[in-house]
């Protein structure tokens, strides 16, 4: 069984984000680059990049992604600007709707807290901005904390983070993987 600790978790992704930027993936008719990839499309690239790298990964419909039976992790995608250059509407939805059964990373990580059988859980935002930013994805990122902790009672570990900048899109310049772990 690999052992891993989420900081490595979120390095060997970031780490696999900006090689597979490289190759200038185009998802559907967008633009080339990991940013226009929906979220299961970049959890399957995620799952066979790690696998290539000796980390036995699945993709799941719950969870997005495990780590043999050691991690389950559930994966959003927040992007305030769509391919096109132009402020999407309701982004920060995938964060912060704070209900059961709903597709938020709040209602992912209720859905965790009743996997019994990993040992390990994580809930991890990929999060693009230009660079500098143009709308920083900081309130969104501590509104969630707040929300998971003060509202939900959802007990979280620091976040741990990693920023790949340089990507080959010319919106989504730079990619932000932030995990938590579900204590």
């Amino acid at each position: 069984m690999v052992r891993m600790m989420l900081n490595e978790i979120v390095n060997e992704i970031a780490d696999f984000l900006k090689e597979f930027d490289l190759k200038k993936p185009i998802h559907k008719g967008f633009q080339a680059g990991i940013g226009p990839f929906g979220e299961p499309q970049i959890v399957k690239e995620i799952a066979k990049g790690l696998s290539l790298k000796g980390k036995p990964t699945k993709t799941h419909r719950i969870p997005d992604l495990s780590i043999e039976k050691d991690w389950a992790i559930e994966f959003k995608i927040a992007r305030p600007y769509g391919d096109n250059g132009n402020e999407a509407e309701d982004w920060s939805v995938n964060l912060l709707h704070p209900y059961q059964g709903n597709v938020s990373l709040l209602g992912d990580c209720l859905k965790l807290q009743g996997l019994k059988e990993y040992s390990n859980k994580a809930a991890i935002m990929l999060g693009f901005e230009h660079n500098p930013a143009i709308i920083s994805l900081d309130p969104l990122v501590r509104s969630f904390e707040i929300i998971a902790s003060e509202v939900m009672n959802i007990k979280l570990s620091t976040r741990v983070e990693q920023i790949r900048s340089g990507l080959v899109h010319p919106v989504h310049q730079m990619v932000r993987i932030i995990g938590w772990q579900l204590l």
